[in-house]
Protein backbone atom coordinates (compact mmCIF):
# COMPACT_ATOMS: atom_id res chain seq x y z
CA UNK A 1 0.00 0.00 0.00
CA UNK A 2 1.36 3.17 -1.17
CA UNK A 3 2.05 5.66 1.51
CA UNK A 4 0.10 8.57 2.79
CA UNK A 5 1.71 12.00 2.16
CA UNK A 6 0.97 15.32 4.40
CA UNK A 7 1.56 18.59 3.22
CA UNK A 8 2.03 20.71 6.64
CA UNK A 9 2.29 24.36 6.91
CA UNK A 10 3.92 25.95 10.42
CA UNK A 11 5.13 29.60 11.07
CA UNK A 12 8.32 28.21 12.95
CA UNK A 13 10.11 25.10 13.15
CA UNK A 14 13.74 23.73 14.21
CA UNK A 15 16.05 25.33 14.51
CA UNK A 16 13.70 27.54 16.72
CA UNK A 17 12.59 25.36 19.70
CA UNK A 18 9.26 25.52 21.25
CA UNK A 19 6.72 23.31 22.92
CA UNK A 20 4.84 23.19 19.61
CA UNK A 21 7.75 22.47 17.08
CA UNK A 22 9.00 19.92 19.13
CA UNK A 23 5.61 18.06 19.70
CA UNK A 24 5.46 17.72 15.80
CA UNK A 25 9.04 16.55 15.70
CA UNK A 26 8.23 13.65 18.10
CA UNK A 27 4.75 12.58 16.51
CA UNK A 28 6.89 12.80 12.84
CA UNK A 29 9.68 10.53 13.72
CA UNK A 30 7.23 8.30 14.97
CA UNK A 31 5.21 7.44 11.93
CA UNK A 32 7.21 6.96 9.33
CA UNK A 33 4.97 5.16 7.48
CA UNK A 34 3.59 8.81 6.16
CA UNK A 35 5.77 10.77 3.88
CA UNK A 36 5.77 14.55 5.56
CA UNK A 37 6.73 17.87 3.38
CA UNK A 38 6.40 21.17 5.67
CA UNK A 39 6.35 24.76 4.75
CA UNK A 40 7.71 27.19 7.36
CA UNK A 41 9.63 30.39 7.62
CA UNK A 42 12.87 31.03 7.29
CA UNK A 43 14.36 31.35 10.46
CA UNK A 44 17.70 29.64 10.17
CA UNK A 45 18.85 26.66 8.39
CA UNK A 46 18.99 26.03 4.98
CA UNK A 47 16.02 27.00 1.80
CA UNK A 48 15.52 23.16 1.43
CA UNK A 49 16.63 20.41 4.39
CA UNK A 50 15.20 17.42 5.98
CA UNK A 51 14.55 16.73 9.63
CA UNK A 52 13.93 14.13 10.96
CA UNK A 53 10.86 12.27 8.66
CA UNK A 54 9.90 15.93 7.20
CA UNK A 55 11.31 17.11 4.32
CA UNK A 56 11.51 21.01 4.88
CA UNK A 57 11.05 23.93 3.10
CA UNK A 58 11.82 27.55 4.30
CA UNK A 59 10.07 30.39 2.67
CA UNK A 60 10.45 34.58 3.45
CA UNK A 61 14.38 34.74 4.28
CA UNK A 62 13.76 38.63 4.38
CA UNK A 63 10.26 38.63 5.94
CA UNK A 64 10.55 37.26 9.06
CA UNK A 65 13.23 40.00 10.23
CA UNK A 66 13.14 43.05 7.99
CA UNK A 67 12.00 46.35 7.77
CA UNK A 68 11.08 46.45 3.97
CA UNK A 69 9.66 42.96 4.57
CA UNK A 70 7.74 42.27 7.34
CA UNK A 71 7.04 39.26 8.88
CA UNK A 72 3.00 40.15 7.94
CA UNK A 73 4.00 39.50 4.25
CA UNK A 74 5.06 35.97 5.47
CA UNK A 75 2.03 34.15 4.82
CA UNK A 76 2.05 35.29 1.40
CA UNK A 77 5.24 33.47 0.93
CA UNK A 78 3.80 30.82 2.48
CA UNK A 79 0.70 30.61 -0.08
CA UNK A 80 3.01 31.09 -3.11
CA UNK A 81 5.25 27.68 -2.09
CA UNK A 82 2.52 26.22 -0.96
CA UNK A 83 0.79 26.66 -4.15
CA UNK A 84 3.69 25.15 -6.22
CA UNK A 85 3.79 21.42 -3.67
CA UNK A 86 0.31 21.27 -3.98
CA UNK A 87 0.25 21.39 -8.06
CA UNK A 88 3.54 19.36 -8.22
CA UNK A 89 2.27 16.52 -5.33
CA UNK A 90 -0.57 14.88 -4.32
CA UNK A 91 -1.35 15.05 -0.96
CA UNK A 92 -4.07 13.10 1.02
CA UNK A 93 -3.89 16.19 4.15
CA UNK A 94 -2.69 19.58 4.52
CA UNK A 95 -1.72 20.03 8.61
CA UNK A 96 -1.48 23.46 10.31
CA UNK A 97 0.46 23.84 13.52
CA UNK A 98 -1.40 26.79 15.60
CA UNK A 99 -3.60 29.24 14.20
CA UNK A 100 -1.28 31.85 13.43
CA UNK A 101 0.41 33.27 10.13
CA UNK A 102 1.42 29.75 8.57
CA UNK A 103 -2.63 28.91 8.80
CA UNK A 104 -3.49 32.58 7.00
CA UNK A 105 -1.72 31.04 3.67
CA UNK A 106 -4.06 27.14 3.86
CA UNK A 107 -7.24 29.75 4.60
CA UNK A 108 -5.77 31.41 1.42
CA UNK A 109 -5.00 28.67 -0.72
CA UNK A 110 -8.18 27.03 0.25
CA UNK A 111 -10.24 30.43 -0.82
CA UNK A 112 -8.82 30.07 -3.85
CA UNK A 113 -9.32 26.32 -4.75
CA UNK A 114 -5.82 24.99 -4.42
CA UNK A 115 -7.15 22.93 -1.55
CA UNK A 116 -9.04 20.54 -2.26
CA UNK A 117 -7.52 17.90 0.65
CA UNK A 118 -8.67 17.59 4.16
CA UNK A 119 -7.19 20.39 6.65
CA UNK A 120 -6.63 19.95 10.11
CA UNK A 121 -5.72 22.65 12.68
CA UNK A 122 -3.71 21.52 16.04
CA UNK A 123 -4.24 23.94 18.34
CA UNK A 124 -1.47 24.23 21.42
CA UNK A 125 -1.96 28.10 22.87
CA UNK A 126 -1.24 28.82 26.09
CA UNK A 127 -2.10 32.51 25.93
CA UNK A 128 -5.56 33.68 27.50
CA UNK A 129 -7.38 33.64 23.68
CA UNK A 130 -10.16 35.52 24.27
CA UNK A 131 -8.00 38.87 25.96
CA UNK A 132 -6.09 38.81 22.72
CA UNK A 133 -6.92 42.16 19.97
CA UNK A 134 -9.50 42.23 18.32
CA UNK A 135 -7.77 41.61 14.80
CA UNK A 136 -5.73 38.93 15.86
CA UNK A 137 -9.12 37.34 17.04
CA UNK A 138 -10.32 38.48 13.79
CA UNK A 139 -8.01 36.82 11.98
CA UNK A 140 -7.91 33.44 13.90
CA UNK A 141 -11.58 33.04 13.23
CA UNK A 142 -10.76 33.12 9.79
CA UNK A 143 -8.27 30.93 10.30
CA UNK A 144 -10.60 28.09 12.04
CA UNK A 145 -13.24 28.39 9.13
CA UNK A 146 -10.73 27.12 6.46
CA UNK A 147 -10.44 23.40 9.03
CA UNK A 148 -12.11 20.21 8.63
CA UNK A 149 -11.11 18.51 11.79
CA UNK A 150 -8.73 20.24 14.99
CA UNK A 151 -6.66 18.70 17.33
CA UNK A 152 -6.58 20.72 20.46
CA UNK A 153 -3.72 19.80 23.83
CA UNK A 154 -6.26 20.53 26.37
CA UNK A 155 -9.98 20.28 27.67
CA UNK A 156 -9.42 24.34 27.66
CA UNK A 157 -8.93 24.91 24.30
CA UNK A 158 -11.80 22.37 22.77
CA UNK A 159 -13.86 24.74 25.32
CA UNK A 160 -12.12 27.39 23.61
CA UNK A 161 -13.29 26.10 19.65
CA UNK A 162 -16.69 24.71 21.23
CA UNK A 163 -17.68 28.77 22.53
CA UNK A 164 -16.44 29.69 18.29
CA UNK A 165 -19.22 27.68 17.38
CA UNK A 166 -17.12 24.63 16.09
CA UNK A 167 -19.19 21.21 16.46
CA UNK A 168 -17.81 19.28 19.24
CA UNK A 169 -17.61 16.30 16.50
CA UNK A 170 -14.65 17.85 14.65
CA UNK A 171 -12.54 18.22 17.66
CA UNK A 172 -9.59 15.71 19.06
CA UNK A 173 -7.95 16.44 22.03
CA UNK A 174 -4.52 15.06 21.92
CA UNK A 175 -2.02 16.40 24.26
CA UNK A 176 2.05 16.60 23.93
CA UNK A 177 3.50 13.64 25.51
CA UNK A 178 6.88 13.11 26.98
CA UNK A 179 10.26 10.81 25.64
CA UNK A 180 10.01 8.60 29.01
CA UNK A 181 13.50 7.40 28.57
CA UNK A 182 15.19 10.88 28.76
CA UNK A 183 13.92 10.40 32.08
CA UNK A 184 15.62 7.36 33.27
CA UNK A 185 18.85 8.86 34.34
CA UNK A 186 22.31 6.98 35.84
CA UNK A 187 22.49 10.01 37.99
CA UNK A 188 22.73 11.06 41.63
CA UNK A 189 20.43 14.05 42.43
CA UNK A 190 22.93 14.67 45.49
CA UNK A 191 25.57 14.91 43.22
CA UNK A 192 24.49 17.51 40.76
CA UNK A 193 23.57 19.38 43.76
CA UNK A 194 26.87 19.97 44.79
CA UNK A 195 27.40 21.63 41.32
CA UNK A 196 25.06 23.97 42.28
CA UNK A 197 26.77 24.88 45.88
CA UNK A 198 23.38 22.99 47.00
CA UNK A 199 23.71 20.79 50.78
CA UNK A 200 21.80 17.29 50.63
CA UNK A 201 19.43 19.07 53.41
CA UNK A 202 18.29 21.92 51.45
CA UNK A 203 15.26 21.67 49.70
CA UNK A 204 15.53 22.57 46.10
CA UNK A 205 12.22 24.04 43.85
CA UNK A 206 12.87 24.15 40.77
CA UNK A 207 10.70 25.89 37.77
CA UNK A 208 11.02 25.73 33.52
CA UNK A 209 9.49 28.68 32.13
CA UNK A 210 9.56 31.08 29.76
CA UNK A 211 9.85 34.50 31.27
CA UNK A 212 6.93 36.26 30.76
CA UNK A 213 4.36 37.50 32.86
CA UNK A 214 1.81 34.65 32.32
CA UNK A 215 4.36 32.01 33.66
CA UNK A 216 4.15 33.45 37.14
CA UNK A 217 7.99 32.93 38.13
CA UNK A 218 8.37 36.52 39.67
CA UNK A 219 5.26 35.17 42.18
CA UNK A 220 7.70 32.04 42.48
CA UNK A 221 10.35 34.12 43.81
CA UNK A 222 8.41 35.78 46.27
CA UNK A 223 6.87 32.89 47.34
CA UNK A 224 10.71 31.64 48.02
CA UNK A 225 11.38 34.67 49.98
CA UNK A 226 8.48 34.09 52.36
CA UNK A 227 9.72 30.28 53.28
CA UNK A 228 13.14 31.93 53.79
CA UNK A 229 11.92 34.45 56.02
CA UNK A 230 10.33 32.02 58.08
CA UNK A 231 12.97 29.12 58.19
CA UNK A 232 16.16 29.68 60.63
CA UNK A 233 18.17 27.74 57.95
CA UNK A 234 16.79 29.69 54.88
CA UNK A 235 17.35 26.31 53.00
CA UNK A 236 14.86 26.58 49.99
CA UNK A 237 16.81 26.80 47.10
CA UNK A 238 15.48 27.73 43.47
CA UNK A 239 16.30 26.62 40.50
CA UNK A 240 14.52 29.06 37.41
CA UNK A 241 15.60 27.13 33.93
CA UNK A 242 14.41 29.24 30.32
CA UNK A 243 15.01 32.96 28.99
CA UNK A 244 12.54 35.76 28.21
CA UNK A 245 12.34 39.47 28.48
CA UNK A 246 11.37 39.60 32.19
CA UNK A 247 14.89 38.12 33.21
CA UNK A 248 16.23 41.76 33.45
CA UNK A 249 13.61 42.46 36.07
CA UNK A 250 13.37 39.12 37.32
CA UNK A 251 17.42 39.52 38.38
CA UNK A 252 16.50 43.16 40.01
CA UNK A 253 14.13 41.64 42.14
CA UNK A 254 16.62 38.45 43.58
CA UNK A 255 18.96 41.03 44.54
CA UNK A 256 16.24 43.49 46.26
CA UNK A 257 14.89 40.90 48.37
CA UNK A 258 18.88 39.57 49.04
CA UNK A 259 18.40 36.24 47.27
CA UNK A 260 21.57 35.92 45.23
CA UNK A 261 22.09 32.64 47.64
CA UNK A 262 18.54 31.36 47.35
CA UNK A 263 18.13 31.52 43.56
CA UNK A 264 19.71 29.96 40.78
CA UNK A 265 18.64 31.56 37.05
CA UNK A 266 20.62 29.51 34.56
CA UNK A 267 19.15 30.43 30.66
CA UNK A 268 17.60 28.24 28.31
CA UNK A 269 19.29 25.01 28.08
CA UNK A 270 18.50 22.40 25.29
CA UNK A 271 15.51 19.87 25.48
CA UNK A 272 17.99 16.91 25.93
CA UNK A 273 19.60 18.53 28.92
CA UNK A 274 16.66 19.22 31.07
CA UNK A 275 16.23 16.18 32.89
CA UNK A 276 19.96 17.00 34.08
CA UNK A 277 18.60 19.63 35.44
CA UNK A 278 15.12 18.37 36.78
CA UNK A 279 16.70 15.29 38.87
CA UNK A 280 18.60 18.70 40.97
CA UNK A 281 15.01 19.28 42.84
CA UNK A 282 12.97 18.22 44.52
CA UNK A 283 9.45 20.08 43.39
CA UNK A 284 8.19 21.46 40.50
CA UNK A 285 5.96 24.71 40.64
CA UNK A 286 4.81 26.99 38.15
CA UNK A 287 2.64 29.16 39.50
CA UNK A 288 0.88 29.97 35.82
CA UNK A 289 -1.79 32.73 35.22
CA UNK A 290 -2.68 30.91 31.86
CA UNK A 291 -2.08 27.38 29.88
CA UNK A 292 -2.39 25.54 26.84
CA UNK A 293 -1.18 22.35 28.44
CA UNK A 294 1.90 22.87 30.41
CA UNK A 295 4.20 20.41 28.96
CA UNK A 296 6.67 21.39 31.24
CA UNK A 297 4.81 19.70 34.57
CA UNK A 298 4.24 16.36 32.31
CA UNK A 299 8.29 16.07 31.96
CA UNK A 300 8.69 17.09 36.01
CA UNK A 301 6.49 14.32 36.78
CA UNK A 302 8.17 12.01 34.64
CA UNK A 303 11.59 12.64 36.46
CA UNK A 304 10.28 12.44 39.80
CA UNK A 305 9.18 15.42 41.33
CA UNK A 306 5.54 16.74 42.55
CA UNK A 307 4.37 19.02 41.61
CA UNK A 308 2.75 22.29 41.94
CA UNK A 309 0.77 24.28 40.02
CA UNK A 310 -2.61 26.60 39.59
CA UNK A 311 -5.79 25.08 38.08
CA UNK A 312 -6.05 27.43 35.05
CA UNK A 313 -6.08 26.19 31.06
CA UNK A 314 -5.18 22.51 30.44
CA UNK A 315 -3.55 22.43 34.03
CA UNK A 316 -6.43 20.11 35.74
CA UNK A 317 -6.47 17.77 32.42
CA UNK A 318 -3.75 16.20 34.52
CA UNK A 319 -3.19 18.30 37.75
CA UNK A 320 -5.71 16.50 40.05
CA UNK A 321 -5.50 17.98 43.74
CA UNK A 322 -3.77 15.81 46.08
CA UNK A 323 -3.61 12.95 43.16
CA UNK A 324 -1.07 14.28 41.19
CA UNK A 325 0.31 17.67 42.31
CA UNK A 326 -0.94 20.52 44.56
CA UNK A 327 -3.17 23.35 43.05
CA UNK A 328 -1.69 26.88 44.59
CA UNK A 329 -3.76 30.21 43.88
CA UNK A 330 -2.93 32.49 40.94
CA UNK A 331 -0.85 35.51 42.21
CA UNK A 332 -0.87 34.91 45.74
CA UNK A 333 3.19 33.95 47.24
CA UNK A 334 1.86 32.73 50.21
CA UNK A 335 -0.27 29.96 49.23
CA UNK A 336 2.68 28.60 47.02
CA UNK A 337 5.01 28.88 49.81
CA UNK A 338 2.58 27.15 51.95
CA UNK A 339 1.84 24.61 48.99
CA UNK A 340 5.61 24.07 49.11
CA UNK A 341 5.62 23.77 52.67
CA UNK A 342 3.18 20.88 53.21
CA UNK A 343 5.11 19.02 50.32
CA UNK A 344 8.14 19.40 52.42
CA UNK A 345 6.98 18.57 56.15
CA UNK A 346 4.81 15.60 54.77
CA UNK A 347 6.48 12.58 53.14
CA UNK A 348 4.26 10.70 52.83
CA UNK A 349 2.11 12.98 50.60
CA UNK A 350 5.21 13.94 48.59
CA UNK A 351 5.76 10.35 48.01
CA UNK A 352 1.85 9.73 46.44
CA UNK A 353 2.22 12.45 44.35
CA UNK A 354 5.62 11.50 42.85
CA UNK A 355 4.35 7.91 42.44
CA UNK A 356 1.01 8.97 40.77
CA UNK A 357 2.64 11.54 38.60
CA UNK A 358 4.96 8.81 37.32
CA UNK A 359 2.24 6.54 36.46
CA UNK A 360 -0.31 9.29 34.98
CA UNK A 361 2.78 9.82 32.68
CA UNK A 362 3.41 6.51 32.00
CA UNK A 363 -0.06 5.35 31.10
CA UNK A 364 -1.02 8.85 28.77
CA UNK A 365 1.63 11.03 28.21
CA UNK A 366 4.43 8.61 26.00
CA UNK A 367 5.55 9.96 22.89
CA UNK A 368 4.39 6.53 21.25
CA UNK A 369 0.77 6.66 22.63
CA UNK A 370 0.62 10.48 21.74
CA UNK A 371 1.77 9.45 18.00
CA UNK A 372 0.03 6.36 17.62
CA UNK A 373 -3.43 8.23 18.12
CA UNK A 374 -2.50 11.80 15.60
CA UNK A 375 -2.52 8.85 12.91
CA UNK A 376 -5.37 7.54 13.60
CA UNK A 377 -7.08 10.92 13.07
CA UNK A 378 -4.97 11.35 10.30
CA UNK A 379 -6.44 8.31 8.60
CA UNK A 380 -9.95 8.99 9.70
CA UNK A 381 -9.58 11.79 7.45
Amino acid sequence: MAKKSILIFATTYLPLVGGAELALKNITDRLENINFDMVTGHYGGTSEERIGNVNVFRVGRNAMNSFFLPKALFPFASFLKGRVLLQKNRYDLVYVLQASQAGGAVWLLKKLGYISQPVIINIQEGKNLDGQSWLTRFFRRLILQSANHFVVISQYLKRYLINQGISENKISVIPNGVGLNNYQLPVSSYQLKEKLSISPQDKVIITVSRLVEKNGVADLIDAVHVLNAGSKFKNYKLIVVGGGPLEKSLRSKIKNLKLEQNVTMVGEVAPKELPSWLVRADIFVRPSLSEGLGTAFLEAMAAGLAIIGTPVGGIPDFLKDRETGLFCQPKNPKDIADKIMEIVKNQDLRQKLVKNGRKLVEEKYDWDIIAKKFENVYLSM
